[in-house]
C-alpha cells in the first residue's frame, strides 16, 4: 500500500496540472445599465410615451377640472342643492380619475414588461456574441453580490446593441 501512495500522488499531480493551467475567463454584465441605456430600450420608451401620452393628457385635464371644482367649493359661494350636487360630481370625478390613472399605470407597466421581454433575446444574443468572440467561459449578469470592475463587459454589450440597432434602422429605411 505504501508503494502505491507515491504513484497515486504523482498521477493526481499529472492529471490536475492541465486543469490548473487552464484559466477561467469570466465577464459581468450590469443588466440595469443595459436596460437603462440600450438604444432599443430608449426607442421603446419613446414609442410607449407616444402611445400613452394622449390618455395621460386626458387624465391630467380631468384632474385639473376636478381641482377647479374643488377650488370653487373652497370659496364657499355655492350653497344648498348646488353645493351638494357639485360635491357629488367632484367625488365621482375624483374616483373616475383615480381609476383611469391606475388603469393607465397597469397598462403601461404591462407594455414596458412586454417591450423588455421582446429585447431579452436580442440582449442575450449580444452577450453570447461578445462571449464567443472574446473567449469568455462564463458571463454573469446582475444582480450579483460583487463583481470587480475589470470583469465588467457591459459597455461591450451596449456597443454591440448600438451596432444592431443602427443596422435595424438602416434595414427599415431600405423598405
Amino acid at each position: 500500500m505504501k508503494r502505491f501512495l507515491p504513484i497515486l500522488l504523482m498521477f493526481c499531480m499529472v492529471v490536475a496540472t492541465p486543469a490548473m493551467a487552464q484559466q477561467l475567463r469570466v465577464g459581468y454584465v450590469d443588466m440595469k445599465r443595459v436596460l437603462d441605456s440600450a438604444p432599443q430600450v430608449l426607442a421603446g420608451r419613446e414609442q410607449l410615451d407616444l402611445e400613452f401620452r394622449p390618455r395621460n393628457e386626458a387624465i391630467e385635464f380631468q384632474d385639473r377640472q376636478a381641482q377647479a371644482m374643488e377650488d370653487r367649493l373652497q370659496l364657499g359661494d355655492i350653497a344648498g342643492d348646488a353645493r351638494i350636487r357639485m360635491e357629488r360630481d367632484l367625488r365621482e370625478m375624483r374616483r373616475a380619475v383615480n381609476r383611469q390613472k391606475e388603469d393607465l399605470r397597469d397598462e403601461l407597466s404591462f407594455r414596458r414588461t412586454e417591450e423588455v421581454q421582446k429585447l431579452e433575446d436580442q440582449i442575450n444574443q449580444a452577450v453570447q456574441l461578445i462571449a464567443h468572440d472574446n473567449a469568455y467561459d462564463l458571463i454573469l449578469s446582475s444582480p450579483v453580490i460583487y463583481a470587480d470592475s475589470s470583469l465588467d463587459i457591459t459597455e461591450q454589450i451596449l456597443k454591440q446593441l448600438r451596432v444592431e440597432y443602427e443596422a435595424d434602422l438602416r434595414e427599415r429605411s431600405l423598405r
